[in-house]
């Protein structure tokens, strides 16, 4: 029997659930199911870090505080190709700083529900290092494609994928523990995509 490394995913939640608390309901989207979501990865038997963010927390600092963690997993002999960081709008906003923080073209990405075309603009927007999977609702207005600030970070990003789903629940549905989401979530972050 060949046993696989350890499996590492940062789970980055979004603006909401920072804001409110956990059992907080969104009047159009419901409750974030911040555990449920968790509960899917655990069941994948990856070792989960994600905490909720204090309420105003900085996005930078945060980022900041991600990349230490990672760090500190690469100093004690952790494959950076074993680690994934998920993150979900604004979750995602952070997941890409700090992928630009970290500059380690051997981790991997999963950005929900995070990109707009005005991010390409601007000119603090963050590169893209390492393996990037896209995933945003066709209905959702606040998070597009990455399509284009995947470009502007060229050859920094080694394989990227993006996925369009059409839930119809516009930005609600990174609020939920949706296989549609997860599933290829989960297969990124396992190498197997």
């Amino acid at each position: 029997m060949v046993c696989r490394a350890q499996e590492y995913v940062f789970f980055l939640h979004n603006r909401y659930l920072q804001e409110f608390d956990l059992q907080s309901v969104h009047p159009e989207y419901g409750r974030v199911e911040y555990q449920e979501i968790l509960d899917v990865f655990r069941k994948q038997k990856f070792t989960v870090f994600s905490d909720i963010r204090p309420k105003g927390s900085s996005g930078d600092d945060y980022a900041q505080k991600v990349k230490r963690q990672i760090d500190s997993l690469l100093s004690k002999g952790v494959k950076p190709n074993h680690i994934t960081v998920v993150g979900t709008s604004m979750g995602g906003y952070i997941a890409q700083y700090v992928s630009s923080l970290l500059k380690n073209k051997n981790i991997k990405y999963v950005f929900i529900g995070c990109c707009s075309d005005k991010d390409y603009l601007d000119p603090k927007s963050p590169t893209y290092y390492g393996s990037i999977l896209s995933i945003y609702e066709k209905s959702d207005d606040i998070g597009r494609s990455c399509q284009m600030m995947k470009e502007k970070s060229g050859s920094s990003v080694v394989k990227y994928k993006e996925i369009e789903l059409n839930t119809g629940l516009k930005h609600g549905f990174l609020y939920k523990a949706l296989q549609v989401w997860l599933e290829p979530t989960i297969k990124w972050a396992k190498g197997e995509d």
